[in-house]
């Protein structure tokens, strides 16, 4: 079934009250508790800190999971506390089957698992297969080994270019800004090869041709499926494998990689090989059970070629990232998520949705700009033009509200359901993203959305933990965003969350259809329905008149603030009702 097709319909009962719909999808009978899943990021660094030495921990991560499981989730996804020496903030890993003692140890993961099982949590763990930490055994021995040998055929070495060989082997950049090449020292004092690392140099590649690669992460699966794990996000899963003969990259003069992930085109990013190895770990996963997964990081265009990642023996998920970055722009998202669904029920398999993760501005930072606003990956400094945060809150509840109804999984961050912006006024010198470094602060970085979260208003920290300061600053306004005092308030963020959550989970949204209400799809809003659930958002700068019905639930009130209030649960018929501008509703029709 293509896009093309899907023409407009004349609607048929419980819809009758609308014009025209235009089908997309149909609810899903499929099992599989990932496909309707809400997954939680939790960044553990900034997460909780409970021995007080100002980074979080994974003892802090399990004292909160039960607010967790109050919010109404459904699994949690770790990012990296393997051993690490840090330099990408664990995305550099030395060990893959330990935790780092800067989160505790293998008794704490083992404890967590527990907890979670306790919870009826599930718990996902970044997986970081295309490159590892330059301390890591396997490349010191490759540093220690000559040109050629076993050693050095676990990454990618290669001889430079130029009568000296001075000059890298190709044109590649690394995403973090400079060369994605390093020349090296050999254990005889000579300048000698060359290594790719498409990220740090602290962080060289693996060589995917190598088997001795293959046998090695396989091991390091069942390492964490024995301990329980329920899968895995694989970090950067479009680029383990390279195009033979790694030709320059005549796709930017500069051989620049971090920029637009040009998908197939680029000699980097999505080789077909790539399947063969995902088909692996596939059938590893089953050996555990049907409930284990994986999901792709994956920055692979179109999306019909992104479909082909999640096809019945490949991945099960796979991160939507056009539809992260469509902002609110009304008519990129109605055709992302067409794209989306008509793509991927091709294949059998469920869409995701995700607005913010530790990789980009916040959303209610990002939304916060009524013009245009900085990169997402590059992070908002004390000297660029600041968002309105009110502005940037209130649109994110609309936009969150507007994901939360969409069919199929949901990806959120640590601390959006809190509102909290990201964090524009950390000095240079406290800044700590290799992206800062390596580009000499021309690119701010993301340091800004890992701000660790303020729990306990009064405490010191905000709650986060009671001893030494937090590894990056929290600012002063956070306190009040602080989870306890949120709580309180019926009309908070949380709160709103919470209900958004656990409507969602009543009304068996993850699991529903999707259709266009051409009556609401304007050049300012966007509507649709979701089995008898409307759901719209107006973007514009006017109120937009609401057809009769119930509400479920709206992201705010015209006065600005977030409501949640039983005033507005199960109301009578909105017949004179306005949504205003910035603000999303669910109502019923039937």
């Amino acid at each position: 079934m293509s896009v093309d097709s899907l023409l407009p319909v004349e609607a048929s009962a419980p819809s009758a009250a609308f014009a025209t719909l235009t089908p997309v999808h149909s609810a899903s009978a499929a099992h599989g508790w990932w496909r309707s899943a809400v997954i939680y990021q939790i960044y553990p660094r900034s997460f909780r800190d409970l021995n007080g030495d100002g980074i979080g921990d994974l003892a802090g991560i399990t004292h909160e999971l039960a607010q967790l499981t109050e919010l109404g989730i459904d699994a949690v996804w770790l990012s990296p506390f393997y051993r690490s020496p840090q330099r990408d903030a664990g995305y550099d890993v030395s060990d893959y089957c330990d935790v780092d003692p800067l989160f505790g140890s293998l008794a704490d993961f083992d404890a967590l698992i527990y907890e979670a099982n306790r919870l009826h949590l599930r718990v996902i763990a970044d997986l970081v297969p295309n490159h590892c930490s330059d301390q890591h055994a396997a490349f010191q021995a490759a540093l220690a080994a000559p040109a050629n040998s076993r050693e050095r055929d676990m990454f990618i070495f290669r001889d430079g270019q130029g009568p000296d060989g001075s000059e890298p082997p190709n044109n590649w950049q690394s995403h973090f800004g400079g060369p994605a090449w390093t020349r090296i020292v050999e254990p005889d004092g000579r300048p000698g090869q060359w290594y790719l690392h498409l990220f740090d140099s602290s962080q060289p590649d693996f060589n995917w041709d190598n088997d001795a690669v293959h046998a090695e992460f396989e091991r390091v699966l069942r390492f964490w499926l024995d301990r329980g794990i329920s899968g895995f996000r694989v970090d950067v899963a479009h680029a383990l494998v390279k195009a033979a003969g790694l030709p320059n990259w005549g796709g930017r003069a500069d051989g620049n990689s971090s920029y637009g992930f040009p998908g197939h085109e680029a000699p980097m990013f999505g080789q077909p090989a790539l399947h063969d190895i995902y088909r692996r770990w596939r059938s590893i996963l089953e050996e555990y059970g049907p409930d284990r997964i994986l999901c792709a990081e994956a920055n692979v265009d179109p999306l019909p070629r992104l479909a082909q990642w999640v096809r019945p023996d490949e991945m099960h998920q796979a991160f939507n990232f056009p539809y992260l970055h469509a902002g609110l722009d009304v008519n990129r998202l109605r055709h992302i998520i067409t794209d989306s669904l008509v793509s991927l029920d091709a294949v059998g398999a469920p869409s995701t949705w995700v607005l913010s993760n530790h990789d980009v501005v916040r959303h209610a930072t990002r939304f916060g700009y009524d013009g245009p606003g900085p990169r997402d990956g590059d992070g908002i400094g004390a000297d660029d033009l600041q968002p309105n945060e009110e502005l940037g809150r209130r649109r994110a509840a609309a936009a969150t509200m507007f994901m939360l109804g969409l069919p199929g999984g949901a990806y959120l961050y640590q601390g959006e359901e809190l509102g909290l912006p990201d964090s524009t006024s950390i000095p240079g010198s406290m800044r700590q993203d290799p992206t800062f470094a390596r580009t000499r602060g021309e690119r701010i970085g993301r340091d800004g959305c890992r701000v660790p979260l303020p729990w306990r208003s009064s405490e010191l920290h905000a709650g986060f933990g009671h001893g030494q300061d937090p590894w990056l600053p929290q600012p002063e306004s956070w306190a009040a965003l602080a989870r306890d005092k949120q709580q309180e308030d019926p009309a908070s963020h949380l709160n709103l969350y919470r209900e958004m959550l656990a409507q969602r989970a009543e009304r068996r949204l993850g699991q529903g259809s999707l259709a266009w209400v051409e009556d609401y799809c304007t050049e300012s809003s966007l509507a649709y329905l979701n089995g008898d659930t409307l759901v719209i958002m107006n973007v514009g700068n006017e109120p937009l008149p609401l057809p009769e019905g119930k509400v479920i639930l709206r992201s705010s009130t015209a006065d600005g603030a977030l409501a949640l209030g039983s005033d507005l649960q199960g109301t009578d018929l909105l017949s004179a009702g306005l949504l205003s501008s910035g603000e999303s509703i669910w109502l019923t029709t039937s």
